[in-house]
């Protein structure tokens, strides 16, 4: 709509020239700004899958409560590059390094130069009987740790939370875990939902 004089009268009326359409420097800008952004979003999560992205399903119960068989958990990959498993860490490794093997998820108990020994169901090393950071059931098996066993510099003892219904470093089929095994640390899970979250 605009104004059209006739006879010296403004007179409303309409106006068939083209407008020219000007560009919104404000909004071009915040377009590029969004496509710069998904563009790093997008190259931060490729580095992040390349070294934190393995992703595994725990294979039986005897890490309930704390990881449920079918659980899909991430496992960073990146962390035992720049410094080596902790007490209390659950490492996923294959036993001995077999390949035909599936991925194991266990918690360290022992480290490399401990001494381990089960005594009355309760995990003692280098004599002290060590006090989990989770609730656990006195083992009624203690394995080959029945006797002491000294780590050696690259091997880690490592038990299931359900100690019960769990076949770990007690087991000669499992045994001792070499570092070169390890594949990383089980960090997160990403389903079920009700269970999301980093794990302790």
């Amino acid at each position: 709509m605009s104004l059209i004089f006739f006879k010296g009268k403004r007179m409303k009326g309409l106006s068939f020239r083209k407008k020219r359409k000007r560009i919104n420097f404000a909004i071009l800008q915040e377009v590029v700004l969004w496509i710069g952004g998904m563009a790093v979003a997008f190259a931060l999560a490729c580095i992040l899958v390349y070294f934190f992205g393995r992703v595994l399903s725990n294979v039986g119960q005897s890490m309930e409560p704390t990881i449920y068989s079918g659980d899909k958990v991430l496992v960073n990959q990146f962390v035992y590059l720049l410094s080596e498993p902790d007490y209390g860490d659950i490492v996923v490794f294959k036993p001995k390094g077999n390949e035909n093997s599936h991925y194991h998820m266990k918690r360290v108990v022992g480290k490399p130069g401990d001494v381990i020994q089960i005594i009355s169901g309760r995990v003692f090393v280098n004599g002290e009987v060590r006090e989990d950071e989770i609730l656990t059931e006195a083992m009624r098996d203690a394995g080959v740790a029945e006797h002491e066993i000294r780590l050696g510099t690259d091997e880690y003892f490592v038990l299931g939370d359900n100690r019960n219904a769990s076949e770990d470093s007690r087991s000669p089929d499992i045994g001792n875990v070499s570092t070169k095994d390890i594949l990383g640390k089980a960090w997160f899970i990403i389903t079920p939902q009700d269970r999301f979250g980093y794990i302790i």
